[in-house]
């Protein structure tokens, strides 16, 4: 680009355009011109118009890479700490959960459990929790925890596990849904052992489980390894209650109740 002096409105708005492209910056080039006439309207300095639009392209930018962990994290579905009803479920205590919402723990690489029947919102807070920290800037990875126990056997069948853990192990924050829900054999509670073993006391774990810890026995058949895992899971992290009375089966019930009335 040659610099010219004395441009035309029109010729200066192709410069910058121009300029907007080569360097990349694609909210400067969208919101220039608005920018430009506002701060002329108000009279401001070329320094406040230089930082607005500054800030206006760092700002877009946090939010375009939040999207993106969001979307690496591989949530089911979005869920947020605003959505949850913590009136319906008075086990949940607002204050814990804000305090986790800080990331804190996530930065300490401390663990979270999550324990509750279903419908209680486990699964909820964990993904809400999950999302809080990847716009916070972790990397985070939601998998379900049948799910990651098969892709550790196939990993392992291919000779590719060493691989597949150091991937999981590299994230700042792995949130195991559904743990608890399915007998585990000892080969796959092994390899899922070597996964927690891999993050211990460096990268956080956040679990979701529909069994209390003395119920574990029933996925982690191994007494030894199943008292192993609890304990990767449990030392140095929050663990939170989230009851055995579903509130989704009572707002379903009360929704049936007010159309029968109507």
């Amino acid at each position: 680009m040659t610099r010219k002096r004395g441009l035309t409105e029109e010729a200066a708005t192709a410069s910058i355009d121009q300029a907007c492209r080569m360097l990349r910056l694609p909210t400067i080039r969208q919101q220039f011109k608005d920018q430009a006439d506002g701060a002329a309207r108000d009279q401001m300095s070329y320094r406040a118009f230089l930082a607005e639009l500054l800030m206006a392209e760092c700002d877009d930018r946090a939010r375009r890479r939040s999207e993106r962990r969001i979307r690496a994290a591989a949530f089911p579905r979005e869920k947020s700490l605003r959505a949850f009803d913590f009136d319906a479920n008075p086990n949940v205590d607002p204050a814990t959960v804000n305090t986790l919402a800080t990331c804190e723990w996530v930065k300490k690489g401390e663990p979270l459990c999550l324990i509750g029947d279903s419908g209680t919102g486990k699964s909820h807070l964990l993904i809400a929790l999950g999302t809080e920290a990847a716009m916070q800037g972790f990397r985070v990875r939601y998998v379900l925890a049948t799910k990651l126990v098969n892709e550790l056997v196939e990993a392992a069948d291919d000779k590719q596990l060493s691989k597949t853990i150091a991937r999981y192990g590299r994230v700042d924050l792995l949130c195991i849904d559904e743990l608890g829900y399915m007998e585990l054999d000892r080969r796959g509670a092994e390899l899922l052992f070597q996964v927690l073993t891999e993050r211990e006391e460096e990268n956080s774990v956040a679990i979701a489980s529909n069994e209390s810890f003395s119920g574990w026995t029933k996925t982690f058949t191994d007494p030894r390894l199943c008292a192993a895992i609890v304990d990767r899971l449990t030392f140095n992290g929050a663990i939170i209650q989230t009851g055995t009375e579903s509130y989704r089966l009572a707002h379903t019930k009360a929704q049936a109740q007010r159309a029968a009335a109507d």
